[in-house]
């Protein structure tokens, strides 16, 4: 029996998901866990893996297609295994040809009613070149909108520098005059704008907001790097506490699902990333089991495969908290809107020197201001305060973790 290609579930909400453009034909030999389609879902791009090796055939829906989740949209056939379309005559010398070429022989057009082998060397010979340009173009790593933008203004990927994670090209480094006159907005971004809008309409968000000092941080956090010989950022840092924290406050780790409280097993901290196309949330697993090491790696991969549309399925599903930083741009503080169904996002600013009252003087220390939002259905103020007050604790005296 062949394997079968679904349009995946992503998100539990998601009823359809967009096909973006095939990475393998149909007639082509995939390999188990291989990449063979890109798919526009409700928060990201994503590759979806071939479920099995063998020959990718039947594919049945196009670039661009909007599916149903859960239906097949190809199959792959083990070597040697025909393919389960009875309709389809051929010629023996067409099948001959066809294999040869790794035509997949449902896609060859006829006037005849059999394929012949003069309709298979007709089809390979239209296909030729759009198949060439194809498989060089997927050797140039670009963001998904980026590659798109580039083709509909006609730019070529190879004579842009990409100024991405590993050189990736980014809508950025399309030339201007080549983008179109006015902004579009894309699936990614509309569904991100429409899944706020229903949490910000629909959740009753109440904010607690805290100034820590991060003196004993920043010298941890050096410290942590030195020792590693990893980069370790504060983003790091921040997850690696707050997961501590959760485990404190497993009361803090739920979500809002159908008029109940639904209790997270395991602690999945959620990282908002920006990206071309809007918001995204890759999911650091497990992470109050994860040394400070360990998370900056798994973050820097996230964040990079995200900011190129290489993100898994799995890698977006199940955040059970989500800490937004934008500390980096500037911001002293900000009031996130809650990531739907879970109950809390932490927000983060800037680290900047402010005036404390430290044993009844005033001195000048390093600081940073967190902003819980919580959805009040979910958390109540109380249990909020105090899951932000041992986060506080923590960031200003971390070596507490050690307690």
């Amino acid at each position: 029996m062949p394997a079968t290609v679904i349009m995946p579930a992503l998100e539990l909400a998601q009823e359809t998901g967009k096909v973006l453009r095939w990475l393998k034909s149909a007639g082509d030999t995939v390999a188990k866990g291989e990449p063979i389609v890109e798919i526009e879902t409700d928060k990201v791009t994503v590759e979806i893996e071939a479920p099995a090796s063998g020959i990718l055939r039947e594919v049945s829906a196009r670039d661009g297609d909007v599916v149903a989740v859960g239906k097949t949209i190809a199959l792959i056939f083990a070597a040697g295994e025909a393919t389960t379309d009875p309709t389809v005559k051929v010629s023996p010398l067409a099948r001959k040809v066809a294999q040869e070429h790794g035509v997949d022989l449902a896609r060859v057009k006829t006037t005849s009613g059999r394929v012949e082998k003069a309709d298979v060397l007709a089809h390979v010979e239209r296909h030729k070149t759009s198949a060439v340009d194809g498989a060089v173009a997927r050797l140039l790593p670009a963001s998904p909108k980026a590659r798109r933008l580039a083709a509909e203004r006609g730019v070529d990927l190879g004579g842009l520098k990409g100024s991405g994670p590993s050189g990736a090209v980014i809508v950025a480094d399309v030339p201007a005059e080549a983008r179109a006159s006015g902004p579009s907005v894309g699936n990614v971004w509309r569904i991100m704008a429409e899944r706020m809008t229903a949490s910000w309409t629909t959740a009753p968000h109440f904010y607690l907001v805290r100034e820590v000092d991060v003196s004993r941080l920043r010298a941890w956090r050096e410290r942590a790097g030195a020792r590693s010989g990893v980069r370790i950022t504060y983003t790091d840092v921040l997850v690696r506490l707050v997961a501590a924290a959760l485990t404190r406050h497993p009361r803090v780790n739920v979500a809002w699902k159908d008029g109940a409280i639904f209790q997270h097993g395991g602690v999945d901290i959620g990282l908002a990333v920006a990206i071309d196309d809007g918001l995204i949330v890759p999911v650091l697993r497990g992470a109050d089991a994860l040394t400070l090491a360990e998370i900056a790696r798994r973050r820097e991969d996230l964040v990079g495969r995200a900011q190129t549309g290489k993100l898994r399925p799995a890698d977006i599903q199940g955040a059970s908290f989500t800490l937004s930083n934008l500390g980096m741009y500037g911001i002293d503080a900000f009031n996130a809107i809650v990531n739907p169904p879970q109950a809390a996002i932490l927000a983060v600013g800037r680290i900047a020197d402010r005036a404390l009252v430290v044993g009844g003087q005033v001195a000048v220390r390093p600081t940073l201001m967190l902003t819980l939002s919580c959805d009040h259905r979910a958390l109540d103020g109380a249990r909020a305060a105090q899951f932000l007050g041992t986060l506080a604790d923590f960031i200003e005296e971390p070596l507490a973790l050690l307690d």
